[in-house]
Formats: structure tokens, C-alpha cells, sequence
């Protein structure tokens, strides 16, 4: 929820604020903070007070629903826990998909800008396909084991050669398998 419409360094720096701010980060213990403290925190990261008010939403939801632990929904089928996820405040396909990979070891292919950006340069996707088109297409292309390496691989493509304004066509590792690359 912090990482949502930020970068990277922002997402890092507010989850040290916030670490700081709470000590163990816990459903419980955002609810018990004031959304003061919490708002500061996260304000490097941007929509600070709408992110705060999210994160005490899907906290209470977290401790009404699991006990404040969410152990037992990362351990369901696939579709069952992201199911379960998305209905959650705030938390929507790649919020729930980044839980899946980095919590639980699910072999899904979070999307975000990055991996969108390249995957359509690449000529894996079109540029109009949605969330779930762009993760399906790229799920029937890398085998289940290799799709964390190839998330996390195609994010890094996008920041260091493949970006939005002025991709960096002529540095690029894979510029030679590339359909988009100046020829």
C-alpha cells in the first residue's frame, strides 16, 4: 500500500519512517497509532493521509477477519488467497500478487509500470492489454520457478535502459532481441 503511486526510494524511506515510528510493524499496532504519527511517516512517500487511512482499514480488516495475522489466507490456493486479498481495503491485483510472490512463494508475475513497459516494447504484450492480460501472457511465457527472477529482471530493465520518456535503446542488454529498438 505505501509502494502504491511512488518509487522505489520513496516506498523505502516512508517503511523506515514508519518502522521507526511503530517498531514492529503490526495490524495491531497500526491501529493503535495515531494517524498523525503514521501520516508523518508516510508523507515522503506521497497521498500520505489517503495511504494512512487505508493502511488502519485493511489493519482492522486483517484483525477482524484473521487475528491480525494473514498466515492462513498465504497458505490457500492461489486464486483462493489472491481472491481473499483483493477483497481487502486498499489492496488490488499487483498489491495482492507482490504478498503472493514475496510472502508466500506463489509463482505469480506482479505488474506494475515497469514490467508493463518493457513487456509490450519486448512484443510479449500490446500496449492496451490490462493487468490481468499483461501478467497472463507473461505467466504462459516463463515457467513457474523462473517468474520471481523474471519479474524482478524485467523491473530492472525498465529503470536502468527501458524507460517511459527516453528509453535508452543503444545501452541495451537485449536491444538485439528487442522488436522496439531503433534498428
Amino acid at each position: 500500500i505505501i509502494s502504491q503511486n511512488t518509487n522505489d526510494r520513496n516506498t523505502i524511506r516512508a517503511f523506515g519512517n514508519l518502522k521507526r515510528a511503530l517498531g514492529e510493524i503490526t495490524p495491531e499496532r497500526v491501529l493503535e497509532a495515531p494517524e498523525a504519527i503514521i501520516e508523518s511517516a508516510l508523507r515522503v512517500a506521497g497521498l500520505y493521509r489517503n495511504k494512512t487511512r487505508v493502511l488502519k482499514e485493511v489493519a482492522r480488516a486483517v484483525v477482524e477477519r484473521y487475528g491480525g495475522r494473514l498466515d492462513a489466507v498465504l497458505e490457500k490456493p492461489l486464486d483462493e488467497a489472491r481472491a481473499e486479498l483483493t477483497s481487502l481495503p486498499g489492496v488490488g491485483p499487483k498489491t495482492a500478487d507482490v504478498v503472493l510472490m514475496f510472502c508466500a512463494g506463489q509463482p505469480v508475475i506482479p505488474v506494475d509500470t515497469h514490467v508493463r513497459r518493457v513487456s509490450w516494447r519486448l512484443g510479449f504484450t500490446r500496449p492496451s492489454d490490462g493487468y490481468e492480460e499483461v501478467r497472463r501472457k507473461l505467466e504462459e511465457l516463463i515457467p513457474p520457478e523462473d517468474r520471481m527472477p523474471a519479474h524482478l529482471l524485467l523491473i530492472q530493465l525498465g529503470r536502468a535502459y527501458c524507460k517511459a520518456r527516453k528509453p535508452l535503446c543503444s545501452k541495451c542488454v537485449v536491444r538485439d532481441l528487442c522488436p522496439s529498438a531503433p534498428r
